[in-house]
């Protein structure tokens, strides 16, 4: 039994890996995930200077769900092609993710230069949905931004490049980003990143400080707009444009899930930050027991083979 995937031109020996924001900061967390069972890591979202985010307390906990509005903290762009220059250097045969993003259209064709003009040739992660940069819009809602910052990047990128993408929720906003994403050729979209602006509630006040408490879920409660996500750009994207699953995983079934609904790798975010990187190998045991009593062997015998039937 295997769990090899692919995404463009590189394999993986596992389909779970990290959501980038989780466990993946600074150089001890991303070694953590290399030694860990996760297929690989996604750097934290990278802007081009370092960030301190937004006021603590940023993220919340109730039960399997978090609620967070972090604000992008992270070490700049530097720190983590340095980092991935040494990853590279100690694991030749292993590929690696690269997520960066900025507040604005100039910003983020600079940082895309950057990257480009770099040593680094791995995958990158162009991230369209952060939803808790206080006074920014997401975005991966403003299609006709989406296309502009497409068309520019595919003008001088030649790197295999994805996006992370923020959850829909009407068909026709499938439909259309669906047909902007197939103008470019990408190795992969990441659905989703958290839903914004929700709000949690205890002892009549809110949970998290920035933005009079309104953040990003995640967790368990997302699952289900998440593999509807999947789903829908599964069906709509070129054949060659990979799915990456993210949102809701806290077992092998939601892995399994995410990968019938035509996911070729699966992104862990709340559990692995509640969890640890150990929640890889549990989650492996898991999906594998699942496969095992279906009678698969890879997963390519039941991805994106979701009946539409009952």
């Amino acid at each position: 039994m295997t769990l090899k995937t692919n995404i463009g031109n590189d394999s993986f020996d596992s389909c779970m890996m990290n959501a980038s924001g989780v466990w993946c900061s600074t150089v001890d967390e991303l070694e953590a995930l290399v030694k860990s069972k996760a297929a690989t890591f996604v750097t934290k979202t990278a802007t081009l200077a370092p960030r301190e985010g937004n006021p603590l307390p940023r993220v919340h906990h109730f039960g399997p769900n978090s609620i967070n509005s972090s604000g992008l903290p992270n070490e700049g762009i530097d720190y983590y092609l340095a980092a991935l220059a040494n990853f590279e250097a100690t694991h030749p045969n292993r590929a690696f993710f690269l997520s960066v993003t900025e507040l604005a259209e100039d910003q983020i064709e600079t940082i895309m230069q950057r990257v480009h003009q770099s040593d680094y040739h791995g995958l990158v992660e162009l991230n369209l949905s952060c939803p808790n940069v206080i006074g920014k819009p997401q975005v991966g809602y403003d299609f006709e931004t989406t296309a502009r910052i497409l068309d520019r990047t595919f003008s001088y990128f030649d790197q295999p490049l994805g996006v992370k993408l923020p959850p829909y929720f009407d068909v026709s906003h499938f439909d259309q980003m669906a047909e902007i994403l197939n103008r470019y050729p990408l190795t992969y979209v990441n659905s989703i990143n958290s839903i914004g602006n929700g709000l949690v509630i205890e002892q009549d006040a809110v949970t998290i400080a920035p933005k009079q408490g309104y953040g990003g879920l995640g967790g368990a409660m997302i699952k289900q707009t998440a593999l509807a996500n999947v789903r829908a750009f599964y069906t709509r994207l070129k054949s060659d444009i990979a799915i990456i699953g993210t949102g809701g995983v806290t077992s092998g079934r939601d892995v399994f899930e995410h990968l019938l609904c035509g996911a070729s790798m699966v992104q862990v975010g709340t559990a692995l930050l509640q969890e640890g990187p150990a929640i890889f190998a549990r989650l492996e045991e898991e999906l594998k027991a699942i496969m095992d009593e279906y009678g698969y062997t890879s997963i390519d015998d039941f991805k994106g083979k979701l009946k539409n039937t009952i």
